[in-house]
């Protein structure tokens, strides 16, 4: 008996550290766009009251990284796409790296710097600055080097899905060939640099966009059966298929070693097409299960992901981007999900077990 009570003692200890690493793998990110927000700190105390490990930040916000001071999360820090021109030049990415980074390290955990957010040379919105994203990165990259943090802080940028050309099969991705002399040397610095790429994949907006031959059931990863066969490898949801199609894409331009950090995933509760609350409560606790697994293409190994948005944003515009939060913004949680911690076994609707209590043995 007590042998057999040690035992169970044990696994109860290792169940404890692996939802504790399962946990570390998805986080939120923190969007600024509303005038009835909470006030940084109290953002923060939030993030850490669930469990959530993980931020992305948009810009380098001086309040919000003092009140991530000592909170042990972990950030992506990114800047406006219209300081890419200024940071092209090497003096002002010393200066804003020394201001906005080193200032604040190690107090504040900085794991990624995010130069520049879904730029693309074929989109009208920020065409006229994918020339100086290359250059920002490396800017940015050396000037963190000089800083002697190249091993902490990892210098990458994040591209949407629309840069892909050829989706399916996944296995046949390709990145589209009038953006590919933006993307190849870009990817090539992040493989000398052993740095993932940041993407933002979005599910929701494919079945948006057509849903006749993308059903509701593939996005929401409920499907009860494998819906693509491709190689050997089956796709039961479309997270998945976005995903290895980009890595099948990047294995095209050389950047097979890359890992994929997903930067944002989400799904709307109103606003648009296919939103509700039941819809977006489904992707969101499914994604966060899923990631913990792999793809079919690098299976078993957790897909780090960031859960778009940590609130509704009331200034965001067209009405859909109004409604991606996962707290409402006097705190109430939106939906029920479980970011970690508290839940030992995470077996959830795939496995029907649970931890039996040390008293019971």
């Amino acid at each position: 008996m007590a042998t057999t009570t040690m035992l169970l003692l044990g696994l109860f200890i290792v169940a404890i550290n692996l939802g504790i690493s399962g946990a570390q793998s998805v986080g939120v990110c923190y969007g600024m766009m509303g005038n009835n927000l909470p006030s940084k700190s109290e953002v923060v105390a939030l993030y850490k009251a669930n469990n959530i490990n993980r931020m992305r930040l948009y810009d380098p916000n001086h309040e919000a990284l003092n009140a991530l001071r000592g909170s042990n999360i972990e950030v992506i820090l990114g800047f406006p796409n219209s300081d890419l021109q200024k940071l092209a030049d090497p003096s002002q990415a010393t200066s804003w790296v020394q201001q906005n980074v080193v200032n604040f390290w190690p107090s504040v955990r900085f794991k990624y710097i995010a130069v520049g957010n879904e730029v693309s040379p074929i989109s009208g919105n920020t065409a006229w600055l994918a020339q100086f994203v290359l250059p920002a990165l490396v800017n940015v990259f050396n000037a963190v080097r000089s800083a002697g943090l190249q091993d902490q802080i990892k210098v990458s940028t994040a591209i949407d899905t629309t840069l892909i050309g050829k989706s399916f099969p996944p296995s046949e991705g390709a990145f589209r060939g009038d953006i590919r002399g933006f993307i190849e040397p870009i990817v090539g610095h992040l493989v000398w640099a052993k740095t993932p790429l940041l993407a933002n994949i979005y599910p929701y907006f494919s079945h948006r966009d057509n849903p006749g031959a993308i059903s509701l059931q593939y996005a929401l990863f409920t499907s009860p059966n494998v819906v693509v066969w491709d190689k050997g490898l089956g796709y039961q949801n479309l997270f998945d298929a976005i995903l290895d199609a980009l890595y099948s894409s990047l294995e095209g331009v050389w950047g097979g070693s890359l890992d994929v950090v997903v930067s944002e995933s989400g799904w709307p509760s109103a606003g648009g097409f296919a939103t509700s609350d039941d819809n977006a409560r489904t992707y969101l606790s499914n994604l966060i299960r899923h990631v913990k697994k792999g793809s079919p293409k690098r299976p078993n190994k957790p897909i780090e992901t960031y859960i778009f948005a940590m609130f509704n944003e009331n200034q965001k515009q067209p009405e859909l981007e109004k409604h991606f939060g996962v707290f409402f913004p006097d705190k109430r949680p939106k939906y029920n999900l479980n970011f970690g911690g508290e839940r030992i076994w995470d077996f959830s609707a795939e496995h029907n077990a649970t931890l039996p209590l040390v008293s019971d043995m």
